[in-house]
This record gives structure tokens, C-alpha cells and sequence, in this order.
């Protein structure tokens, strides 16, 4: 893994923001509750901006699913992937704590992990 990349924190309608290197990703509040408790992969959005202001439509860029060990959340877009403890998740999502760190992978670290 490589030093912290971004943040992971919660919004006011319980979704989870991650803004990372210039880029922010939204999971909603539903796909969170899905992800945590049922294990179900979460889509994973971009916010696009204009203007200053966030459009609307968003378009999804991702997933974010559990890991094969259950311990870390892998968040996937098109370009890059990114991991946090999974435990960390849990208390963004529940509001326990207001921000956590998200660490970048490799590709090659990723597919090391899984044998």
C-alpha cells in the first residue's frame, strides 16, 4: 500500500464521500447499509462540478465491495483503486468518527492478496 491518498467521511444524508487526488466519489446512504450489513457491492459515483456547484447528475465511475477476508473495503473506479480497514468504514458510516484515511494499491498488491 502507499501512503494515505485521500479522505473517506460521511455526509449529512448518511452517503460516504471520498476525495481523492482532486477527484471526489460519493457512495449513497443505501448502498452503504447494503455494503456493511448484507455484503453487497456499492456503486460508486463522481461528483461533477461547475461553476462551484455540484451537477446533479453523477455518473458511476466504480464499485466498492468487501474484501475476500472481510477486513478492508475496496473502493474501484476506472482508474485507480483504493482500500480502507473496514472497521474504519463502519465508524465513518455510523458517525463515530468524522473522517478517515484512504490508502492507495498497487494493482499488483491487490491481485497479491487475493491468492
Amino acid at each position: 500500500m502507499t501512503p494515505e491518498s485521500g479522505i473517506l467521511t460521511c455526509t449529512a444524508a448518511s452517503g460516504l464521500v471520498v476525495d481523492v487526488e482532486g477527484e471526489r466519489y460519493r457512495i449513497e446512504a443505501g448502498d452503504v447499509k447494503a455494503l456493511i450489513f448484507s455484503g453487497q457491492p456499492a456503486p460508486v459515483r463522481r461528483e461533477r462540478w461547475e461553476d462551484g456547484s455540484v451537477v446533479t447528475e453523477l455518473t458511476i465511475e466504480g464499485h466498492a465491495a468487501v474484501n475476500a477476508a472481510g477486513r478492508a473495503v475496496v473502493i474501484r473506479t476506472r482508474a485507480e483503486s483504493w482500500i480502507v480497514p473496514l472497521v474504519s468504514f463502519r465508524r465513518v458510516a455510523c458517525g463515530e468518527e468524522v473522517r478517515v484515511p484512504v490508502f492507495g494499491v498497487v494493482a499488483g498488491e491487490l491481485r497479491e492478496a487475493r491468492v
